[in-house]
């Protein structure tokens, strides 16, 4: 991808993902949530039970379309869903995404029958696979790889944080080089990675979380990246945890000033793909101010604006 020769990225300050969509693609792509049916090896037994400690019921997918024997169908509501995005002459595309859960613990057949079908649907433009770094063996980025070759494929990595302490107190699961092997892998079968990042675990204050993006930036981690603010959920052992013994929580104004230093060390061709993310507010406990995302998101672009940064530091400041 050739990025702008002028500073905008839709007149923002980093690699926006619409912009992205919009130079491959020609428009904006909508995203279609979906559950695949699978579960987890931190749920399953194989290495724990409760799941990572701040994951949710739903395996971090509380928006996704339920689970359906047929895929068609399902996508199809998932569809219905988010038809009040588009206007009704607008013949929109979309994004198949696989959110629920980790999508490659499954058997190899259930996976092709499952990607293939959704790389079959004329509306599907492209299929993102949410799931572990320790989930993907071979013959699983060999089957990516190949529908690779028919639609795009983006597989998203919840790495959180680098540091180890941290990834054994939530129950990630893995140490830190089998999610640098993963990487390299995926990219050398032509698969692009969305690494995902958790800002304000327990333990982690701002400098611990900057070493994180920092070490994506150093390694050329990913081709694009997620930021999450760590919501506090009803439900998990996290949220019990923080009932039982509340820790620090950032701020608004923190949280904005962390994400603005994390964008300024990404180099210029990572796509951000989110710079929040959304709680679901019926089972939100805090930080409620998240609760607000159009708030959020004004604020944070005012800031940007304010700081005068530009991802990578390549760009000059906004003008105006």
């Amino acid at each position: 991808m050739n990025l702008p020769s002028t500073p905008r990225w839709d007149n923002l300050p980093f690699h926006s993902l619409n912009w992205e969509l919009k130079a491959r693609f020609g428009r904006k792509l909508c995203k279609l949530s979906l559950d695949g049916g699978m579960t987890c090896p931190n749920r399953d037994g194989t290495l724990g039970t409760g799941g990572c400690i701040f994951c949710s019921t739903g395996g971090s997918g509380d928006f996704a379309s339920p689970c359906q024997k047929d895929l068609q169908l399902q996508i199809e509501q998932a569809k219905a869903l988010v038809a009040g995005k588009f206007h009704p002459e607008t013949s929109p595309a979309y994004i198949a995404y696989f959110q629920s859960y980790t999508n490659t613990y499954a058997p190899l057949d259930y996976l092709k029958n499952l990607f293939y079908g959704a790389a079959a649907h004329p509306d599907i433009a492209l299929i993102s696979i949410a799931t572990r770094p320790d989930c993907l063996p071979e013959p699983v980025v060999e089957l990516l790889a190949e529908i690779n070759r028919i639609k795009p494929v983006w597989v998203e990595l919840g790495l959180q944080t680098i540091h180890e302490d941290t990834a054994a107190f939530i129950r990630r699961g893995y140490k830190l080089p089998i999610f640098t092997d993963a990487c390299r892998r995926l990219k050398e079968a032509g698969l692009e990675t969305i690494v995902h990042v958790i800002l304000g675990l327990p333990g982690e204050d701002k400098k611990r979380s900057l070493e994180t993006v920092q070490y994506l930036a150093d390694h050329r981690l990913g081709e694009g990246i997620k930021l999450q603010l760590l919501h506090v959920l009803k439900g998990t052992d996290l949220g019990q945890l923080y009932l039982r013994d509340p820790f620090p929580l950032y701020t608004m104004e923190e949280y904005l000033d962390l994400v603005i230093d994390c964008v300024e060390r990404l180099p210029p061709e990572v796509v951000i793909h989110r710079l929040t993310g959304d709680g679901p507010k019926d089972i939100l406990i805090a930080p409620l101010w998240s609760r607000n995302k159009r708030l959020v998101l004004g604020s944070l672009y005012k800031r940007f604006k304010e700081r005068g940064t530009w991802q990578g530091r390549l760009h000059p400041p906004i003008a105006g």
